[in-house]
């Protein structure tokens, strides 16, 4: 047996994705160390249910119920955070990142709300933070960015970066499922949790978007500053209108500089032509497309959770913290984000097409009212759908296509669209996403 290096690490968090890295460390850790020449050791493992955790096999002398015992061990040079959440993680990365250990995390919620403290912390000690796992699950988008990425100024990135939402939206399309329906079904499949409020809110994909934009442009984008939009509006209506004009609807993270190179961060459910690649990902599966100004157009494609792409990730970012231990390559772990840029730019000054669907009074004169009132505010119309009622028929549907205009603009004059007597229920307003290159 050859003879390999030793680096030991501190696992706090046992749960899908920790026990995802301790199996397939077991599994493929020989491969790992004939590959690098180092083998990764979980010297301690913290979790909250010691019996648990025995009863699945885990050996006990692994076990600690104080992540604490993991920093003050000299011998673990490595600590991998997964237990979640944004309190108790921050006091275990930040006291981690003083004691001079490397960090591996795959907490986005945490990066997105402390990730400019903790990365000026780790950047004052010295030691690296990798977070490969917080974005996008098995595919190596940070790395990318950060690595091979480095010769070019970041354009844009479009992301679907939660599987949850493109699972459902995809069965609602292919299925033709009711939003309640698809949800059902990813929670029974275990796609979805139990509560799903932080995927099918946006949320899960705004924080992602906030690390990508830090990445990108330097900034650390304030929760606040990031518009985020959910999926649970969405209907059939939507979709098979959407399909018609040659659109399918995905929830999008965008983040890209404007003209004025300022940046936009944001995450709506946006309508994206058929002929983007973006719109054919269907499932639980991710992609994210990245344009610089050298390389163009590159798309990154895989599976965005779940327990093995998501260790993947981990163990991937723990073979590099090694390496810079062994060879003593402190944080060089590619470029350093750098803020040349813009301020982040209010959602209300982003400019885009849209789509917009009504539910209105079947009868005379309310398309000259809702025409009035977008011609007011500077929006032109491109087209006006009205599916087929029946003569009894009271109500219908209205879609109408939307020439470019700000969101603000947009969202002022579909308000006071909405006040108007002949409305029924709440208007739906989609971006049209015209990605680069694309029509």
């Amino acid at each position: 047996m050859e003879d390999f290096q030793i680096v030991h690490f501190g696992l706090a968090g046992l749960g899908n994705v920790g026990m995802g890295v301790y199996k397939n460390l077991l599994k493929n850790g020989e491969l790992v160390a004939s590959r690098s020449g180092i083998r990764l050791h979980a010297k301690r493992i913290a979790v909250r249910d010691v019996a648990k955790h025995t009863a699945a096999g885990i050996p006990a002398h692994l076990i600690t119920t104080d992540w604490r015992e993991l920093v003050n061990d000299p011998e673990i040079k490595v600590i991998v955070e997964l237990i979640g959440g944004t309190t108790e993680a921050y006091e275990l990365v930040r006291t981690a990142i003083q004691a001079r250990k490397a960090v591996v995390t795959g907490n986005k919620a945490l990066l997105a709300e402390h990730g400019r403290e903790l990365v000026a912390l780790a950047e004052k000690e010295n030691v690296p933070l990798y977070f490969e796992a917080a974005v996008a699950g098995g595919i190596p988008i940070i790395k990318a960015v950060r690595e091979a990425l480095i010769g070019n100024n970041i354009l844009a990135i479009y992301g679907i970066i939660n599987g949850t939402t493109n699972y459902i939206l995809t069965r609602m399309a292919d299925a033709g499922l009711s939003y309640e329906a698809a949800l059902g079904e990813a929670q029974e499949k275990g796609y979805a949790e139990a509560d799903p409020k932080l995927d099918v809110t946006g949320w899960d994909a705004g924080h992602k978007a906030i690390i990508l934009a830090w990445l990108s442009y330097g900034t650390w984008v304030k929760l606040e500053q990031v518009y985020v939009e959910g999926i649970a509006h969405i209907t059939q209506a939507d979709l098979q209108f959407a399909r018609s004009m040659g659109y399918a609807i995905k929830l999008l993270g965008v983040v890209r500089l404007d003209t004025s190179n300022n940046i936009e961060v944001r995450v709506q459910p946006c309508l994206v032509s058929r002929s983007s690649i973006l719109a054919h990902i269907s499932g639980v599966m991710n992609a994210v497309a990245v344009y610089g100004d050298i390389v163009g157009e590159t798309l990154f494609y895989g599976s965005g959770a779940g327990q093995d792409a998501t260790s993947s990730s981990v163990i991937s970012d723990l073979a590099d913290a090694a390496d810079n231990l062994i060879n003593e390559a402190g944080t060089n772990n590619g470029f350093v984000p750098h803020g040349q840029y813009g301020e982040c730019l209010p959602v209300e000054e982003t400019v885009s097409s849209y789509y917009l669907r009504l539910r209105v009074d079947d009868r005379l004169g309310v398309i000259a009212a809702i025409s009035t009132i977008l011609a007011q505010h500077g929006i032109g119309i491109l087209s006006i759908s009205q599916p087929e009622v029946a003569d009894e028929a009271t109500e219908a549907d209205l879609m109408l296509m939307l020439h470019r205009a700000t969101f603000g603009k947009m969202g002022a004059a579909r308000d006071e669209i909405t006040r108007l007597d002949c409305i029924k229920g709440v208007p739906v307003l989609l971006r049209v996403e015209a990605l680069p290159g694309k029509k």
